[in-house]
This record gives structure tokens, sequence and C-alpha cells, in this order.
């Protein structure tokens, strides 16, 4: 038999008249592939806002009715009852009270020998770089959620705020950190107290606003945060002729408080703020001043809640701390450059413009380096 008169059907061209039906099919099947992508999506999206887990639903709405330019983010989805029942189980009991000054008794660790750490968190802190007898600087992983620096202030003498007002009295203009810890010849800086939009440059600070016993801003909104002239951190309610009386040289208003006089806030579900990128400010009892920043997760979008803030300063000795401004405003700088990785609301790298900080002040004797000592606080 001879092998080339044998045909080989399944080699055999596709005719023109099946190329149509062959089109026509594919097109089928892309389109109910799609429609079956796009139903299951909507379906865990619906099962995620409605469903009976209510866990992303409470960070949702507590997310977004945490910031001022982002509310729709619940609104849109829930009704006001909705809300408010959320916002009822996912809040902060704050401690309240004023601060006691005789928990706080400075101690000079550079005359001291074979210090006795108490656990690791302590060594860090009090373990000071060779070249550098004014701050530290401590990297936080907080795993998937949460990464960010802590500084250990080891002068608390030299932690100021700082803020420019301008020719409207109460009102300040914003800049960015590096501006602001450049001309005040910052060691480290933070951002500071939140505040409320006049125009793109101008703001209003929310609360009791002190720089360098100047008042900036006097209107209500919460508690104060900052120093007396015994460089002690204040933490309670003061009205300005109050925190004059008391002595407050530097201060923001923000909240919640999280640590008083060694007794810490109750955090009922995620406390309300859902999770974000996170500043706040602490102070240990042998005065030492702790600047925190924690960044969100760029890929989870994630970030702290208050009761990480709270575990950290636990861990590293603080008893009296606060939450600043977060969100976007987060942002640490130390000798004028900024350490974290601030993200902007349009998802960019970026810092912003801001009204206030807390700063440590450099000297005459400033000139060494820093390192970044690295530890992780998961549990």
């Amino acid at each position: 038999m001879d092998n080339n008169s044998t045909e080989n059907t399944n080699d055999s061209p596709i005719s023109e008249s099946e190329k149509p039906k062959i089109k026509k099919n594919f097109i089928k099947i892309f389109f109910i592939s799609f429609a079956i992508i796009i139903t299951i999506c909507i379906s865990i999206i619906l099962f995620l806002l409605y469903g009976p887990w209510n866990g992303f639903r409470d960070w949702l709405i507590t997310t977004a009715m945490n910031t001022f330019h982002h509310q729709y983010l619940a609104t849109w989805f829930y009704s006001d009852e909705t809300i408010q029942e959320c916002l009822s189980r996912n809040r902060i009991i704050q401690v309240t009270g004023y601060t006691d000054e005789s928990l706080i008794q400075f101690i000079d660790y550079n005359n001291r020998k074979n210090i006795q750490y108490k656990n690791k968190y302590e060594r860090q802190i009090l373990e000071k770089d060779k070249n550098n007898n004014d701050y530290k600087i401590i990297k936080i992983d907080g795993g998937a959620k949460f990464s960010g620096y802590m500084a250990a202030i080891y002068d608390p003498s030299r932690v100021e705020v700082i803020s420019e007002p301008n020719s409207t009295p109460g009102q300040c203009t914003r800049q960015y950190l590096t501006d602001l810890s450049q001309s005040s010849n910052a060691l480290v800086a933070i951002n500071g107290g939140g505040f409320s939009y006049v125009t793109k440059d101008d703001a209003i600070p929310l609360g009791l606003t002190i720089s360098k016993n100047r008042l900036i801003s006097d209107n209500p909104y919460a508690g104060i945060i900052g120093f007396n002239t015994r460089h002690k951190l204040i933490l309670g309610s003061l009205s300005s002729e109050e925190a004059i009386s008391n002595n407050i040289r530097d201060c923001v208003s923000f909240e919640p408080y999280l640590l008083m006089n060694g007794q810490k806030s109750q955090v009922l579900g995620n406390g309300g703020s859902g999770t974000s990128p996170r500043t706040a400010i602490g102070q240990r009892a042998d005065g030492i001043v702790l600047f925190l920043v924690l960044d969100g997760n760029r890929v989870l979008g994630q970030g702290a809640t208050m009761q990480d803030l709270i575990d950290i300063f636990e861990r590293y000795g603080a008893i009296n701390a606060a939450n600043l401004d977060g969100g976007n405003s987060t942002t640490m700088t130390v000798k004028g450059k900024v350490v974290n990785d601030p993200i902007t609301k349009n998802g960019n790298s970026d810092i912003r413009l801001i009204p206030s900080a807390f700063i440590l002040r450099a000297d005459d004797s400033d000139d060494g380096d820093y390192s970044v000592v690295k530890d992780k606080v998961n549990k």
C-alpha cells in the first residue's frame, strides 16, 4: 500500500464555512465566562458588605467615618442606623483624668553602670547609639498589617511644638514636615495635631495649640497633648487660661488618649477608627519621650488600630501616650529627611502639608549619625 496515499483527517484544515461558527462559539464562551466572573465578584462584594460576618463591614465603616473627607465610603452603602450601631460596638473608652507628674522621675542613664534591663524592649530604648546621645530610631515591624519607626528621645526639655501662625488669628500656614524640621533645626520630627482647611495653604489647628509659650489656636476639640516647663508630657482637658497657669509650654489637641498614669484605654472591637497610618507620642516613667509613626501596608492597604498603638507603647514602657493626627498626615523626619513611607489619598508616596509638629530640637553638640534597630512587635 502506498503510504503517501493515506489521508490524515486530523490535520485537515478548517473549512471557511466552519470559521464563523467557531468564532461565534468563542464569543459566546467569553461572554458567559465574563458574566460568571462578574457575578462571583458582585456576590463576594455583597457578602462582605451585607453578609452575616461583620468584620469587613465594621472595618469599612469605622475606617471611613474616622476621616474628614472619605465618610461617603460608608454612607453610600449603609444607613445612619447601621453606622451608629457599628460605631457603638467599635469604640474606645478613653482613660480620663490628668497626668500624675510624680510618676515621672527623670533618670540619667549616662551615670549608671550595669543597667538591668526588664526586657528586650527596654534594652532597645536604653542602649544608645555609640555616636548619638540624643535619640535612637527603632524599626517597628507589624507583619502584614503595618510597619514604621519609633524614636526614643533622651532629653525631653528639647521636645517642642512647631507651628507657623499667619496674619489671621487662630490660623496657620501649612507646611511640609521636611520644611518645618529644617527651619526649626530639628533632629527628629513628627506631625502633630489635627486641623481643618481654610485655603490650600492655610488651616485652623483643632483645639488648643501652644508653640514655645505662644498661643497659636484656641477652639473646642479635645484634651491637650503637650509638655510643661518641667518637661513632662501632660494629658488632660485644659482651657487656654488653665494651660498657661499650669505652665504648659508646648501642646496640641487630639484624641484619644492611649495611656494615662499607667492605665490604658479600653478598646471595644476595633476601637472605632479601623486601621490606618498612625502617629502617636508617649513618655516613659524615666522621662524618655517616644515618637511613633506606623504606615499601612502598601499592597494590602491596612494599618494600625488603637490597640496596636497601646500594645507598642506598653512594650516600650510608656506610662502616658496619646494618638496624634494620622492617615495622610503620618510622617517622621530625621535630620530633615522622611524615614517612613507616607501615602497620599491618591496612593502616591508623598507627604502632606500640616500646621503643627512635635520636634526634637538640635543643640550645639549634635553631630553624630544614627542607625536603625529593627524589631518585630507581633505577639
